[in-house]
């Protein structure tokens, strides 16, 4: 088939766009054409750009933002995301039309309100021409404070997401698929976040992650632990920050890979005062990160892969998931992980048998003395490490993704 992938945005560090991309390469294994239309692409192949449906597009911020402003006039918003939606309309029919589409896969734009006259047009043009279209919602919007309250109801119960017969939903988490079915009557099919558990990785990656740690001058026997997140507060990163200064070592830091501003620059400018006061040497270097790879040694010259390899210790201190991409991918490379022990985690991923250090909520002697003994011995990390990625490849491989996309297609 011919389908559609249409998001706010694709290409980027973010989950969704590395889900995104996990995606596209099954369904390309399975033969289908892919088009992607976004207001961000990357590298994205057979992309088109529609600035407009960026959630930092002018525009639509101001009317998205005063949609979850109790003191703005509800008429007022209600009809200039109309008006967007009509415009952002007319272009998505042009691509649909200029590729010839059987489907649609929606990632995102339904579940979260970033971008309300995205979500509304594209779930007008699914209804009116009953386009199959498989929504793909990654985290929704009653799992944020920030969207608890609205001047717009009805538009986030017609689009966020919408009820449709030609529309097949997808959640990436148990606890996501209940909350759908208890709140909006709608079933879901759950689809864990995957990695590629059987890819080969290029012979010089152990080179270009000792040159990563070259960059950042870690001492040749210093402890390198990554947050291999955006800097977001319900990352948690403060509890990485507390974990490193109560470890006692003076040649550990902790190196933050992907960027921050998704949701302002304050967090950061708390998290770098944080680690002052502490004496934690914490490096934020998203500039130094680009998702593939590749580049010079300056600018974004380093893959997230390198950044895996070249860890001693992953943290993963999140509050709250859609599910977990950076532990995912601590487990396919098969290292040390320190992870909060966050709502998502204890539903789909604890009882499945890992061995990670675990933080509940805060940082214990108990777990100082776990992590100072993982450290110690690489013959444990080893065995773990082989023990984690058995279970990665049984629960979260592109073979899952595979076997969970054919029948969503015979489905539709």
């Amino acid at each position: 088939m011919r389908i559609g992938v249409a998001a706010t945005r694709l290409g980027d560090v973010d989950g969704v766009s590395f889900e995104a991309i996990k995606w596209r390469r099954v369904l390309d294994g399975l033969g289908h054409q892919v088009y992607s239309c976004a207001g961000a692409l990357g590298h994205e192949p057979d992309g088109t750009l529609i600035r407009e449906m960026h959630f930092t597009h002018r525009p639509a911020a101001l009317v998205s933002q005063a949609a979850f402003d109790l003191t703005s006039d509800g008429a007022t918003v209600r009809a200039e995301v109309a008006r967007q939606a009509g415009a952002l309309r007319r272009r998505l029919e042009q691509w649909l039309a200029a590729h010839s589409l059987d489907m649609l896969i929606v990632q995102n734009a339904w579940a979260i309100p970033m971008h309300l006259p995205l979500g509304l047009a594209l779930a007008r043009l699914v209804r009116d021409t009953g386009i199959p279209t498989i929504g793909h919602h990654h985290d929704y919007w009653w799992e944020r404070e920030r969207f608890a309250d609205t001047v717009v109801p009805d538009i986030l119960d017609d689009a966020f997401p919408p009820d449709l017969p030609s529309v097949r939903h997808v959640s990436i988490n148990t606890l996501a698929a209940d909350d759908l079915r208890r709140r909006r009557g709608l079933a879901s099919t759950v689809i864990p976040n995957v990695f590629d558990f059987d890819q080969q990785l290029p012979d010089n990656l152990a080179d270009r992650a000792r040159l990563l740690r070259t960059e950042v001058r870690l001492p040749p026997t210093g402890l390198l632990a990554v947050q291999p997140t955006r800097v977001v507060p319900r990352k948690g990163i403060e509890l990485a920050i507390e974990l490193l200064a109560r470890l006692g070592r003076p040649d550990s830091m902790l190196l933050i890979t992907s960027p921050a501003g998704d949701e302002g620059a304050g967090y950061l400018v708390e998290l770098r005062q944080l680690a002052g006061r502490l004496g934690v040497d914490m490096r934020y270097g998203a500039n130094r990160f680009q998702p593939d790879g590749g580049g010079e040694a300056h600018g974004p010259a380093h893959s997230l892969a390198e950044a895996y390899v070249a860890a001693d210790v992953i943290t993963y201190p999140s509050l709250y998931e859609g599910f977990g991409n950076a532990l995912v991918e601590a487990v396919f490379f098969r290292k040390l992980l320190v992870v909060n022990r966050y709502p998502v985690y204890e539903a789909d991923i604890r009882p499945l048998g890992f061995r990670f250090i675990e933080l509940d909520g805060v940082v214990t002697h108990d777990v100082l003395e776990q992590l100072r003994t993982a450290l110690a011995d690489p013959d444990r990390r080893a065995a773990d490490g082989e023990h984690n990625w058995q279970l990665g490849r049984r629960h979260f491989s592109y073979e899952r993704l595979e076997r969970s996309i054919r029948e969503l297609l015979r489905g539709l």
